[in-house]
Order: structure tokens, then sequence, then C-alpha cells
């Protein structure tokens, strides 16, 4: 007899009927689904099959990317990094250590989609001490030539996700208007139920898949233009690295969730004008159907350590957007205190002199 296994919608983990909540559960992501909503899910998706020149295409490209890949592991943090095969020895961008090359990687782990640089470890360099100007209390070595070397670009590892949402809100908003007559004054209250029914498609939020490489960082230097993705190449990763993905699209749902979740939200608040205040009574949202790309994106990385302690720096290697959490030199700061206690001092002092 066959037995018929459904799949998660969003991240591809196996549903279980849950006879107490009268739905359909993923452990993974913790999705629910109706029983009307997974029909209609999956009698969208059935009888999709790949044409065969499509299927033998994508075998081909995945074999071609596991000629062509090296991956090299680095014995200090873990990390893993993807070079083309003319890549002969390298160092760890996370931690500066040098890697060994332990192979190649699986065609499982080929991008779909890549952004390639727009702009060359120049002009990195020129934005970083731009960047660097603002920041006055700095150690000397942190802007120093021999860091700077250590500047990678980086094409970190994203799962792009498109999301079919439905939405539910009942909100309470009120109209009130004032005006005086004679010696009164008189206001008015109107109440009025407002529903919102809808169907939304989100498309392109990104959620990088590296454990590595602070979350919010990324978010930082977001967005990107999806408008200048290509079709994956191993000649754009000539002259750069590529972080593998360590994070699988399951772990990641979560944060796509709530992003697609918030987002949704304010969209079907916008909706809601009108009123001199509004109260939502009732928010149901959720992901019906997820879509996955898993694409590379242009960062360009620098890591510095400081006090056993390690900074990250990024830029947005397509927008020239820029982020990072700066080491603070303590012997700079009390170096400046000093100075300024001291003039602080020196102006008290002339001014009791004169007007004394």
């Amino acid at each position: 007899m066959e037995v018929v296994q459904y799949k998660c919608p969003n991240c591809g983990g196996n549903l279980e009927y849950q006879a107490d909540q009268q739905n359909f559960g993923c452990e993974y992501c913790l999705s629910r689904f109706t029983e009307a909503e997974i029909k209609e899910i999956f009698n969208n998706n059935e009888n999709i099959n790949l044409d065969e020149n499509v299927a033998e295409k994508i075998v081909k490209e995945e074999q071609e990317f596991e000629e062509h890949t090296n991956l090299y592991s680095c014995p200090n943090c873990g990390a893993e990094i993807m070079a083309e095969d003319t890549t002969s020895a390298t160092f760890c961008y996370y931690c500066h250590n040098p890697v060994i090359l332990t192979g190649r990687l699986s065609g499982d782990y080929k991008p779909s989609k890549i952004i390639p640089f727009n702009f060359d470890k120049h002009k990195a360099e020129e934005l970083f001490k731009q960047w660097c100007k603002k920041k006055w209390f700095l150690p000397d070595d942190f802007k120093s030539n021999q860091q700077l070397e250590k500047m990678a670009g980086v094409y970190v590892p994203f799962w792009i996700a498109n999301c079919t949402i439905k939405a539910n809100m009942n909100a309470i908003g009120k109209k009130t208007r004032s005006w005086v007559a004679g010696n009164y004054k008189y206001t008015e209250t109107k109440e009025f139920s407002v529903i919102r029914r809808a169907s939304v498609f989100m498309e392109g939020i990104p959620a990088d898949g590296s454990s590595k490489i602070d979350d919010k960082l990324m978010e930082a230097i977001e967005p990107f233009n999806y408008d200048e993705l290509k079709s994956f190449s191993m000649s754009f990763l000539s002259g750069f690295f590529a972080d593998k993905y360590d994070v699988d699209k399951s772990e990641v749902f979560p944060r796509i969730k709530n992003r697609a979740v918030d987002g949704c939200d304010r969209l079907i608040r916008s909706t809601m004008t009108g009123y001199s205040s509004l109260h939502v009574t009732n928010s149901d949202i959720s992901i019906l159907k997820t879509d996955w790309n898993y694409i590379l994106l242009p960062v360009w990385f620098m890591t510095y350590k400081y006090k056993d302690k390690s900074y990250s720096f990024v830029i947005n290697g397509q927008t020239y957007k820029l982020a990072g959490k700066p080491p603070l030199s303590i012997p700079k700061l009390l170096r400046f205190c000093g100075i300024l206690t001291a003039i602080l001092t020196l102006i008290l002092t002339i001014g009791g002199y004169f007007f004394s």
C-alpha cells in the first residue's frame, strides 16, 4: 500500500496531523495548516514535473560546480570557505589563520543566482578609512596597512524566500469630532468595526545562511538590488572567496517568518486609515507557502581581534552601505579625558583669576 507523506510547504520538513488542534503541523518550523489549506497547496503543486532537458542541464551544472570548486576548512574556528579550483592556498577571513584544502563541494551547495561585486578592494579600503575618521578612539593598528590587507571580498550565502501569506485582522476604529454651541463643548465619538481579509505575496525576503556571521550585521547592510542578480557561474568567484552555508533553510525560516509577518502586519495596518484612533482586536497572519532560492551576495569583510574579542566590519559589495562595531582603545579615551580635564581646569583657573 502506498503511503502519502506531505512535506511542509515552507521548510520541507514532514507534516504530521495533530488531532488535538485538528490541523497539520511541522515540528521543524512550527508552521500550521488546516486541511483545506493543505489540499489547496498540494493540488496546485501536483502534476508539475521538470522537462527532461531542464533536469539534465541542472545535473550537468551541479557536476561542473563539484569539479571546479575547492573547499577549505579552518582548523582554528571551523569555518568552511569555498573558492575556485585555481586557488591553491588562502586564509580564514574570520580569524586570519591559514586554512587547509579538504576537498570538493557537492552540487547541493551550488547557488542558483549571484550578485557580482560592484567595486574593487581599493574602493572598499577607501570607504573603510572614511568610516574610521569618524571614530576617535580606535586602536592605531585597526586602520593600519597590515590590517587592511586582511580585508576580503566574500560572497555570503543567503536564503531568499518568497512567501504566500494569509492575513485576517479585526480592529475598532474611532472617529472623534468636537464643537462648541453656546456655553457647551460637545464631543462625538463613533466606533467602526474594521475588517481586513487578505492574501499577500512577499518577495525576496533575505536571511544569511552562515552561522559565523552576525545576522544583525548582515541586516544592517541591506537591501541588495535583486535586479542585478545573475545566473551563478564559477567565473564570478575569481579573485574572491565564498562562504559555504551551514544554516539550512529550515533553520532560517523562523527569521524569515518574523520578517514576513511583521511586514504583512504593517501593510495591513497601513490600509486602516482615516480614524482618530485604532485598536487591533485580533490579528491572524500565517505563511501558507514559501519558495526558496539559494544565492550568493557580495560583502567586503574584515575582522579584527582586540583584547581577546573579535570585531567585524562589512561593506555591501553592491551598494557601498557599511556597518560595524569598532573596538574602543581605553588608553586613547583616558588620554582624551585627561586632556579635557586639564583644559577645563585651566579655564576655571583663569576665570577665577580675572573675576575674583
